[in-house]
């Protein structure tokens, strides 16, 4: 990232921070249960097309444990492992400046703080995953994604199209972070994402699987 657009990131993730923050709890809570509502109806529909063409479905989802002001993801994640039987995994940072690594995830498993305060699990390794939701700041109709600065999921997502993995990238983000009135310019090593899904609809179409 070079300087001029990295001194341009910072105050407008301040801002992005600042705008979630102020929403109404009230509005927030209804607007993570669409996002939640919306993620397992398009999940369950690509899933059933898929069989019924006799074609694999995603079994493995990487999500992300919902913090602060993030749209929670927990009620949807327990319900992909205990009743729709996903291997759902979550992120785990095991040095700076390297990609994620990825633990499989169950209700009520043993979680440790990690390096920034987040939980994460402290069991197995998970598969490389077939969907990846991405926690996302700021976004772009085109689905350019501002995060929180320290390019975890840039060199992860990065990894894994360099191994040749095929996956499907989900930005789960706030409508509050639409970009489109803004001057933004990614930066040569940002990783767009294939859709992104906020409480306000998919701001990026919802990707079709297979």
């Amino acid at each position: 990232m070079n300087n001029n657009t990295e001194n341009n990131a910072v105050p407008l993730r301040t801002r992005l921070k600042q705008l979630r923050a102020a929403q109404n709890p009230v509005d927030r809570n209804r607007g993570a249960l669409l996002i939640r509502g919306r993620l397992f109806t398009w999940l369950a529909t690509a899933r059933t097309r898929l069989r019924d063409a006799g074609r694999p479905a995603p079994q493995n989802i990487a999500a992300f444990w919902s913090t602060g002001d993030e749209p929670q993801l927990q009620p949807l994640l327990q319900q992909w492992v205990e009743e729709e039987g996903y291997r759902v995994s979550l992120p785990v940072v095991t040095a700076d400046n390297a990609p994620l690594h990825f633990k499989l995830w169950t209700p009520g498993a043993p979680m440790q703080e990690g390096a920034y305060g987040i939980q994460e699990p402290v069991g197995e390794p998970a598969p490389l995953p077939d969907l990846i939701l991405v926690p996302t700041l700021g976004y772009t109709r085109q689905g350019d994604r501002i995060g929180y600065g320290k390019g975890y999921y840039d060199r992860t997502l990065a990894a894994m199209k360099a191994q040749g993995h095929a996956f499907t990238s989900i930005g789960i983000a706030w409508a509050t972070g639409d970009l489109s009135n803004e001057a933004h310019t990614p930066a040569p090593h940002d990783v767009r994402l294939d859709s992104i899904l906020t409480d306000k609809g998919w701001a990026v179409p919802a990707p079709v699987l297979g």
